[in-house]
């Protein structure tokens, strides 16, 4: 089951006085079994992504920056994204409340997608329902 850290505003001091610049998010998440994993990857994104549960508002576009923990690997993955899915509190069929990130198309998600998909092997084309679709 995958359980998610506190989201934690990342400071960006504005340097000589200017406006502030936008404030990205750090989230955690942790996974320790193949159908939670499953059930949050987003293999359809051209780079891969994965659903983050969540209460706090996000909107489409917005920078977050993930550290993600996959199975029994005590090394967490710094994955910087962006939010590409909502899914909001009280959604249809009792869908978990949450965002899903996007992976970039640098190396740290090359690293991501690629150690998600050898954990799901063949299992990543199932029909099983996942949070998103």
């Amino acid at each position: 089951m995958s359980t998610p850290g506190s989201a934690i505003p990342a400071s960006n001091p504005a340097p000589n006085g200017a406006a502030p610049a936008a404030r990205s998010t750090v989230l955690s998440l942790a996974i320790k079994e193949k159908a939670a994993l499953y059930a949050a990857y987003m293999p359809y994104l051209k780079n891969g992504g994965i659903f983050v549960p969540t209460n706090k508002p996000y909107n489409l576009g917005d920078d977050v920056y993930l550290l993600l923990q996959l199975m029994d690997d005590p090394v967490k993955l710094p994955i910087p994204g962006k939010v590409v899915w909502i899914t909001p509190a009280g959604a249809h069929n009792s869908k978990a409340q949450g965002i899903g990130v996007h992976f970039p198309s640098d190396a740290t998600g090359e690293v991501a997608k690629n150690k998600i998909e050898a954990i799901l092997g063949s299992a990543i084309k199932s029909t099983r329902q996942t949070h998103t679709i």
